[in-house]
């Protein structure tokens, strides 16, 4: 197709990342005094062999401007902390981390308190000792309970990167992959259980990968993609929607000046429902709670995956038990979501993200939110061991 037909729009606008608390509103040696501090949280025990903190901070200003006066100025303000705790005892280690390091947000150093960061050290320690003594994770197919840091990565791998249009269009193909999902299948194939709505949207303030407008100044706007477990849109770009003829999302993005837009999730988000988390495990006769992904898997279409957490509590006739160690789960995506048993409330949501989804060529690496209550899922294929 002939490229220079597209008619792009010619936004004009301006974004900026809400900051209450600015970076520079601390100095750095008041930046330091606080990670030292939780660092000294973290080592409680002499088997608390490797302990760190970290705070990573970037400003994210960019210009769009087109010939027929497009002119879009956007401020993004991107902040993430991370703590992790290694413990050792003999020939086992474990390692416990704040929320895999996973809690991505736009923003200021408030964002810190709003995580109750300084409070988490004494937790992650005492659950990276914990997991010292505990048995290995049971094998065997049952209901499994996922936390937010865990759901993440399901709708991230397993929703998020098979509807990108450009992968279902081939681009993708050398690097990244295709995906089990064609076109024929938007506005009818049953991707979950009604239970399951995912949106897309750029627009809620504090999560990771929000802004006004895409790169190639489509005006953002919060979309369903999953609707009571029914494939709607893609998440495809202005290009894309007109090589496929098919409506999308102004999710085309770079991750610099030097780099072509291409399709990328943004903040692809899992709605809540109406379950509380006592009331998903009151529902458990036998599973397992997973918290905080440390590894991961997927085939190159998207479709059958596997992944392992960093922490597990057995479900038994309804409540939280034993405390195990090297949880993994495997599935299909395309029957995984069809088995989504239980949604949860508000109460349950976490707003988290990356700043490492890897795509195109060359490579861009970009920043991704989503945000997630916890999910219950049925008949699920779980085993213990490394992943």
């Amino acid at each position: 197709m002939d490229y220079a037909t597209i008619a792009y729009p010619q936004s004009v606008g301006e974004y900026a990342s809400p900051t209450k608390k600015p970076w520079d509103s601390v100095s750095l040696s008041e930046k330091i005094d606080l990670l030292q501090a939780a660092c000294t949280q973290l080592k409680t025990d002499d088997r608390i062999v490797d302990w760190d903190t970290s705070l990573w901070y970037t400003e994210f200003d960019s210009l769009y401007l087109t010939t027929h006066g497009g002119h879009v100025r956007q401020q993004l303000r991107f902040i993430v902390p991370m703590m992790g705790a290694t413990a050792n005892q003999g020939a086992e280690t474990e390692r416990r981390t704040f929320g895999g390091h996973g809690y991505g947000r736009q923003g200021g150093l408030e964002v810190l308190e709003e995580l109750k960061f300084s409070e988490a050290a004494s937790q992650i320690s005492a659950e990276a000792l914990a997991l010292l003594t505990a048995p290995n994770c049971p094998s065997g197919t049952m209901d499994v309970l996922l936390a937010p840091d865990q759901m993440i990565l399901q709708i991230h791998e397993s929703i998020g990167h098979p509807i990108e249009l450009d992968r279902i269009l081939g681009d993708e193909r050398n690097y990244a992959g295709t995906s089990f999902v064609t076109p024929d299948m938007f506005g009818t194939y049953q991707y979950g259980s009604e239970l399951l709505n995912i949106t897309f949207d750029p627009t809620k303030p504090e999560e990771f990968a929000s802004y006004g407008f895409d790169d190639d100044g489509q005006p953002a706007t919060k979309q369903d993609i999953i609707r009571q477990g029914v494939l709607l849109r893609p998440l495809g770009g202005m290009t894309s929607q007109v090589r496929a003829g098919m409506e999308g999302v102004a999710n085309s993005r770079a991750s610099g000046w030097n780099r072509p837009p291409i399709d990328r999730m943004a903040n692809l988000n899992l709605e809540p429902g109406s379950s509380t988390m006592e009331e998903m495990v009151a529902g458990v006769e036998r599973g397992i709670l997973m918290k905080t992904n440390c590894s991961w898997s997927i085939d190159d279409s998207r479709n059958k995956f596997q992944f392992g957490c960093e922490w597990a509590q057995l479900i038994e006739n309804g409540k939280l038990t034993t405390v195990v160690k090297k949880p993994n789960y495997r599935g299909i995506s395309a029957t995984f979501w069809r088995n989504l048993k239980m949604v949860g409330h508000r109460d349950t949501v976490e707003v988290l993200g990356t700043p490492y989804c890897g795509k195109g060529e060359p490579n861009q690496s970009i920043r991704v939110g989503h945000s997630t209550p916890m999910c219950l899922f049925s008949n699920v294929d779980v085993f213990g061991g490394a992943a």
